[in-house]
């Protein structure tokens, strides 16, 4: 064979190994992925739990990068810390070094029966059963590994391609330069299983001795870290700490082992020929030995990898990350996730609390600019309003892109997140008409009293403990506060009716224009709005007919089809417009029902 058929039948070899690995790996995250996923959601503080979990997900899997990436997630969510996140990065080093032990099998003489295993798992992909065909790709993908790693072998058995692969080798003869080669490799590959593979066959056909071979496992660690290191951009700070602490690992490990077989090579070499005679058993070996022990050594100083990450990665404009001018950016949501269901429904749920919040701050502003007229906060809450429109339509596109790729029980909250980011969304337009309102009562050079200053304080109090309840309630998914919400908004109804009362009074008595008077009715028709809304948050989990008016299974598209109904309604019926029936025929009392009735 010539030297360039040698090449081709490698490299074919090389692709045919990558795509079964892809090929099974895809087929198991179907299988298992999600019960993996919740396995990997609800880990504990225990650092020993947390490596077993990583190693038996990645293991099961087959993708020490997907693990690690589901890991990303999870933090960028905030269901994860750090130190839970680093635990899990550890296992998982050790759960891929299986894939390397699964390919040392080939050099057992029994690639002919493993073969087989693609024809059974095409067959089995034939059947209509989704759970049948994904099993047959599991079988079929572990088949064509075996078929892949026969063809690389086969091709460096070729003394054309030995005796250039060896005279290339010894050129670069140097533990840096084949640490370096070993990294450039598995990042352009992005899996460092293939890189595993690919040495184990080019030292058992002779291509490679068995020192190169251990440096250049030593750099596909590192190689393997551009997946997590890619995922993390544009996630949130402690999700890229998550990318860097992986990186730390590897290169912590491989530091340590590059010095000790530099200084040690021959002896580690015996060693692993006392282990196993077979120079792919040997390097599989090699490959747990340096995840096990590196593991041993920075699982008691995991405190001290998250502190590097820390260092490295800074928090910025303080604790919270928050400027007083907000970016137009998802603070949780990363749409490289779409690939991960699970985790992206966790994602939306942390950034619809983060769009309630940011609804929350600013009624709070606008009340303080509607009751004191400073001019401070005129400009932060049109900013954090862009961000909330901004919010409401990104994250609604992120929805409809999700919606194909996931489960039933998953459906039931996405149906419930389309309402709940209108609701969010409409709060906040309240929060920005009661500014327009603001300025119009200061341009008009009009001020409530201190006594109805002192009611809308009194009156907004209730309103921000109802929107605290809606939020813990949304956030924790929970019935609990229901009762405290009724009794609140009870009383804020009491209130409302006593307040307007004492208004109409003193319209009566002359101590208040009938211009101011709109103003102040208008207030409070925005406060039974957002009441509304918050009622529709918290009340979100007896929706239950919602739901299934919502949303509806199709068993030939395999996904949900949301109905979302829209009523088509504008902001004409702002309520800012609703002051105009005070101009009217009608008695006062009348009007302002009239009012509250029109308020969406």
């Amino acid at each position: 064979m010539q030297i360039y058929e040698c090449i081709v039948s490698l490299l074919s070899g090389t692709g045919v190994f990558i795509a079964a690995m892809n090929m099974m790996s895809s087929n198991l995250q179907k299988v298992a992925g999600a019960g993996m996923r919740r396995l990997l959601g609800k880990i504990s503080n225990n650092r020993f739990a947390g490596v077993g979990i990583g190693a038996i997900v990645t293991m099961i899997i087959q993708s020490s990068a997907a693990t690690t990436v589901m890991t990303i997630g999870f933090v960028n969510a905030e269901t994860m810390n750090l130190h839970q996140a680093t635990a899990i990065i550890m296992g998982a080093n050790i759960g891929t070094t299986i894939t390397g032990i699964l390919a040392s099998l080939q050099s057992l003489n029994l690639s002919i029966y493993f073969s087989f295993l693609a024809f059974i798992g095409v067959v089995l992909m034939f059947f209509k059963k989704d759970i049948i065909k994904n099993v047959g790709g599991i079988i079929c993908g572990l088949g064509m590994i075996f078929i892949g790693l026969d063809i690389m072998s086969n091709s460096c058995k070729e003394e054309s391609i030995k005796s250039v692969l060896k005279t290339g080798l010894e050129k670069m003869d140097f533990p840096l330069a084949l640490l370096l080669l070993g990294i450039v490799f598995t990042a352009l590959m992005q899996s460092s299983s293939a890189m595993t593979g690919l040495v184990i066959v080019m030292v058992q056909g002779d291509s490679m001795d068995m020192g190169s071979a251990l440096f250049i496992i030593l750099g596909a660690n590192i190689g393997t870290c551009v997946t997590a290191l890619i995922s993390s951009i544009g996630t949130s700070v402690n999700a890229r700490r998550t990318g860097i602490i992986h990186l730390l690992f590897n290169c912590f490990g491989t530091t340590i082992f590059t010095i000790v077989i530099w200084i040690l090579k021959n002896k580690i070499i015996s060693l692993l020929e006392k282990i196993t005679s077979k120079p792919a058993m040997q390097i599989a070996w090699f490959h747990v030995f340096f995840n096990v022990i590196t593991t041993l050594i920075l699982l008691p100083m995991i405190n001290l990898l998250v502190l590097v990450a820390c260092k490295i990665i800074k928090e910025k404009n303080g604790k919270n990350g928050e400027s007083k001018k907000p970016i137009k950016a998802f603070k949780y949501i990363n749409k490289r996730f779409l690939l991960a269901p699970d985790i992206a429904a966790e994602q939306i749920k942390k950034e619809i609390k983060n769009m309630a919040n940011l609804a929350r701050k600013n009624l709070n502003r606008s009340i303080l600019e509607l009751l004191e007229q400073n001019n401070e906060y005129i400009e932060e809450i049109s900013a954090r309003e862009d961000l909330i429109d901004f919010l409401n339509i990104e994250t609604t596109k992120f929805l409809v892109k999700l919606t194909p790729s996931i489960n039933e029980k998953t459906a039931e909250d996405v149906s419930k997140y389309f309402h709940l980011l209108n609701d969010i969304e409409r709060i906040g337009d309240h929060a920005k008409i009661m500014l327009d309102e603001s300025n119009e009562m200061r341009n008009k050079s009009l001020k409530f009293s201190q006594e109805a200053i002192d009611e809308f304080n009194k009156a907004y109090d209730i309103i921000d403990k109802l929107f605290d309840l809606s939020i813990k309630a949304f956030d924790n998914n929970t019935q609990k506060g229901i009762e405290d919400y009724t009794i609140l908004l009870e009383k804020f109804k009491n209130m409302e009716k006593e307040y307007v009362q004492k208004h109409f009074e003193r319209l009566r008595l002359g101590k208040c224009s009938m211009e101011l008077g709109s103003f102040y009715t208008s207030t409070f028709a925005h406060f039974n709005s957002i009441c509304s809304h918050l009622e529709n948050i918290i009340g979100s989990f007896h929706a239950e007919q919602e739901i299934l008016r919502n949303n509806t299974f199709d068993n030939n598209k395999k996904g949900y089809i949301l109905v979302i109904n829209q009523n088509n309604k504008t902001k004409e019926n702002d309520v800012s417009t609703t002051r105009k029936y005070l101009s009217g025929d009608n008695s006062l009392s009348e009007n302002v029902e009239k009012m509250n009735k029109s308020i969406c």
